[in-house]
Parts: structure tokens; sequence; C-alpha cells
């Protein structure tokens, strides 16, 4: 009876175990996106989406209409490298990952930096894929706002 429980402990901590390596897996990416922003690296921005990703933010009028608006993967990568290295720096404040096979949430809060300066915070939210093995991000909305956006330290 012993032995019993601890092979159904065992089995019930495998799940647990594959997730928090899904997790962390996830989170890779992501920072390898941001850091390739950082770096001024389109390649790297690039290799963190998958072929057909797309790249969203929400959008609201003087008016307090609101919208989604629709970016160009390819073209956000190559404005990376129009900059000397820091310049665009997006700080995380947190990340919430959930998993369920191969599709994946993140939730993101962020600052982000243009030059050292402070220019707008908001939440990524990430949808993320996992082929042959490696996860990428399918899609990020994003909301964006200038006020009460809290300090973050360079990471």
């Amino acid at each position: 009876m012993k032995h019993l429980f601890t092979i159904i402990g065992l089995l019930l901590t495998i799940p647990v175990v594959a997730q928090s390596n899904d997790e962390a897996a996830i989170k890779v990416t992501i920072n390898l996106l941001f850091d390739g922003m950082r770096k001024g690296d389109s390649t790297q921005i690039k290799n963190a989406f998958t072929s057909n990703a797309t790249l969203q933010t929400i959008v609201k009028t003087k008016e307090g209409d609101v919208s989604v608006r629709n970016d160009d993967i390819r073209k956000f990568a190559a404005s990376a490298v129009k900059y000397p290295p820091m310049t665009l720096d997006e700080r995380l404040s947190g990340m919430e990952v959930k998993v369920d096979a191969e599709l994946a949430t993140a939730w993101t809060p962020y600052v982000f930096y243009f030059q050292d300066k402070k220019s707008h915070c908001g939440v990524n939210a990430f949808t993320l894929v996992k082929t042959n093995g490696n996860w990428h991000i399918q899609n990020i909305i994003d909301t964006r706002r200038k006020d009460t956006c809290p300090d973050l330290p360079k990471p």
C-alpha cells in the first residue's frame, strides 16, 4: 500500500513538471523577443514568432472610440534595427502563464522606454503555440497608455 501511494504521487507530479518546463520555455521565448528589441536584432525578433503571427494594439480615439490596429510583424522587426541598441526597451513587471497542451497564453504588464525615457505602459496578452517542440508567439495584443505608468528597473 505504501508503494501504491508513492507511485500515485509520482504520477500526479508529472503534469506539474511538464507544465513548469513549458512555462519556463514560454518565458524564454517572450524574453528573447524583448532582448531582440533591446539589441536591435530583427532575426531574433522574427524567430520568436510563428510564420503567420499577428500583432495588434487596442487604440482609443480622443472621442473614446475603441478599435484594434493590426501591425505587420516584419515591419515591426525591421524597425528595431533602425535604432542603436537599448533604444527600444520594453520592461515587464510580471508574467502570468497558462498552458494546455500546445496552446499557451501569457499576460505581461509592461512599461516601454524609448532612449531611456518612459514612453507608455499597458499589458501584453500573448497567445503561443508549441510546434516541433518549441514555443512561438502566434499573437500579441496590447493596451497602451501614457498615464499611471510605474518606474521599472532595467533588465
